[in-house]
């Protein structure tokens, strides 16, 4: 899934700002898309990366409307929250070093991803169950992580969680806005990997389990962990972080 070094350049990646950043923060956009996919169609209707989406379902279950749960939104928003500060006190301590911090970032998302498939295979149902939360919980504080680190790195349209800015800075720079237009392809390419992720993930959950989309997520993760940590002791440019 990750993106060649040449390809990373040819879209605009910034490899002297950057280096292989971008390319590892596209593998965890897809990731996204995945534990999203899984959490809104199998456990429940929540979202366990996109906050705004749960914070709407509590309105619409306050308001009556089926199929939404309160305790499962405020759960999965604690949980992320969670995921978050942990996320903020890892950048504090490795943020001077932006190939670590992800690599730490990673190794942290991979037990509890890891948890995550063990809980969906051994879970006889996944429907309103202490399983179900179980895997709000961990799919939630893995995202919260994800989200707080990428927000660290700052790598420009690369929130791997979120779509909402990237979306609107394609439009509001483009040309018909009066903008230049940065980075139009890193923006294309990351709103295709998140909906790369959701697809492949909704279609794993439909016809193979729960269990088969958290494995592809988190072989995705040791993959992007691996790559990670052979640039975790680089001294290039890239890595100086705030």
């Amino acid at each position: 899934m990750a993106v060649p070094a040449h390809a990373a350049d040819a879209i605009g990646s910034g490899t002297d700002r950057d280096g292989p950043l971008p390319r590892l923060l596209y593998v965890l956009t897809v990731v996204t898309g995945l534990v999203d996919a899984v959490s809104y169609l199998s456990l429940g209707h929540v979202f366990v990366a996109n906050m705004t989406g749960n914070v709407v379902f509590v309105g619409f279950a306050a308001a009556g409307a089926r199929d939404f749960s309160i305790p499962a939104s405020l759960v999965a928003t604690a949980a992320f929250v969670a995921g978050a500060l942990a996320g903020g006190r890892l950048g504090a301590s490795a943020g001077h070093h932006r190939g670590r911090l992800l690599a730490f970032a990673l190794f942290a998302q991979i037990p509890l991803i890891g948890t995550g498939l063990v809980v969906a295979i051994a879970a006889v149902d996944l429907d309103r169950s202490l399983a179900q939360y179980a895997l709000i919980v961990l799919l939630a504080l893995a995202m919260g992580l994800q989200n707080a680190v990428a927000r660290r790195l700052a790598v420009a349209d690369l929130t791997t969680t979120v779509l909402t800015l990237t979306l609107t800075g394609l439009a509001a720079d483009s040309p018909l806005a009066g903008g230049k237009s940065p980075r139009p392809g890193r923006r294309l390419l990351a709103i295709a990997a998140m909906c790369l992720g959701a697809a492949v993930g909704a279609f794993l959950a439909f016809h193979a389990g729960v269990g088969a989309v958290l494995a592809l997520a988190l072989a995705l993760l040791v993959s992007n962990g691996i790559a990670a940590y052979r640039v975790s002791s680089s001294a290039a440019p890239w890595t100086v972080g705030s």
